[in-house]
């Protein structure tokens, strides 16, 4: 069961590695959707959460031996 948690993690941080712009892009678009829809209620809680997805999926990137 380690091993296969292991494998997954070396999957997100390739794909991290390969696809952060992409990824974090998507991010964006989800979190001004979700803005959107809520229209702008809660801007600040959502800017909020995108950023430190987006900080994560970069740190995440970076692991990559």
């Amino acid at each position: 069961m380690f091993d296969a948690l292991k494998n997954l993690k070396d999957k997100a941080e390739d794909l991290a590695e390969e696809h952060g712009d992409k990824i974090s892009g998507g991010l964006e678009k989800v979190g001004n959707f979700i803005d959107d829809k809520t229209d702008g209620k809660h801007s600040d809680k959502i800017d909020a959460a995108v950023d430190k997805a987006q900080d994560y999926v970069g740190k995440l990137g970076e692991q990559k031996d």
